[in-house]
């Protein structure tokens, strides 16, 4: 009889346990010569060496599938203790699986020329009108990464300028200040993981997300670090992020020069930038446009709409000069 103790490091035990228990009790019922015992994240293990070491890799399996696909269920617990993965068949160019194992996939060409990107650049611009995808792609980009060990920490930043409307004074401590700024980074990483494991995440600054001035000073290693709304940085914000970057890093800044809410004297950053690295071997840039949006159709025509309108003004005004 031996004793062993399995630690559940990189899941939530919330869904490797399944609904009351369910998961485990199947768990239990296929190895009928152990004693199990769960407590948290912990998995107490007593009985005969051998069957502890089907056990074991039995776990190790388990705990990939659930990593990978954020779902487990008796079938899947059946079909993975025999030696067959009931979703590998759908991983197809799956960037990650969301929090109901659906597959979060490129869903245009332009998005797929971001993954491609990813793989072979370190520091990569996504410019694309609102919609197109980019940032959600980007953090799907950086989960991945984290989940397959890739990197230590996921770094998400944006500039805290207001969309045309003072905010005025906002109560509460630091984080419940900037938090409004920050919410639609929160939305997709609530899409990607589970809740409990995203809390341990957030609180272990393993995902860490802050206001673009919080970077000032760091250097950033072994991370995936994104810099959404990068239209809204200064000449100045932008030179200080990009020169953050550390060993084992990648970046990925995204934005849409259509919508700059800086005071018309300033130049956006994000502009400047991509026009001064340009030919750095290194740097990718990928240009989404309205036929990547993946909002609802609507949004699409709004896009549109707008273009034709700012084209409208551009003409009169040359023809009034």
């Amino acid at each position: 009889m031996i004793e062993k103790h399995i630690v559940l490091e990189d899941i939530d035990p919330v869904v490797f346990y399944g609904v009351n228990n369910t998961n485990l009790q199947m768990i239990k019922a296929l190895f009928p010569k152990l004693r199990i015992v769960a407590r948290g994240n912990v998995i107490k293990v007593i009985g005969d060496e051998e069957e502890m070491c089907a056990f074991e890799e039995a776990i190790t399996t388990i705990e990939k599938h659930c990593l990978t696909f954020n779902r487990l269920n008796e079938e899947d617990i059946l079909g993975l203790t025999k030696g067959k993965s009931p979703y590998q068949a759908h991983v197809g160019d799956a960037i990650v699986f969301n929090v109901s194992g659906k597959p979060i996939t490129p869903r245009s060409e332009n998005q797929r020329k971001l993954v491609k990107a990813f793989s072979e650049n370190d520091m990569i611009f996504a410019v694309g009108p609102a919609g197109s995808g980019k940032t959600y792609t980007a953090i799907a980009l950086a989960v991945r990464a984290l989940k397959q060990k890739e990197i230590k920490k996921i770094i998400l930043s944006r500039p805290a300028v207001e969309a045309g409307e003072k905010l005025g004074f906002l109560p509460g401590d630091m984080k419940e200040k900037i938090d409004p700024y920050l919410q639609p980074l929160y939305d997709a990483l609530q899409d990607m993981i589970p809740a409990a494991k995203l809390k341990e995440y957030m609180d272990l600054n393993i995902i860490q997300i802050a206001p673009l001035a919080f970077m000032r000073g760091r250097t950033l290693n072994d991370a995936v670090v994104i810099l959404d709304e990068a239209q809204n940085t200064t000449t100045q914000q932008i030179k200080m992020f990009l020169t953050r970057m550390g060993m084992n890093t990648k970046m990925i800044i995204t934005g849409d020069l259509t919508q700059i809410d800086l005071p018309h004297s300033q130049t956006s950053g994000l502009l400047q930038a991509m026009g001064i690295l340009k030919k750095v071997k290194g740097i990718a840039f990928v240009e989404l446009n309205k036929k990547d949006i993946v909002r609802h159709k609507l949004v699409t025509r709004i896009v549109d709409a707008y273009e034709k309108f700012e084209t409208k003004q551009k003409k009169e005004k040359l023809q009034n000069e």
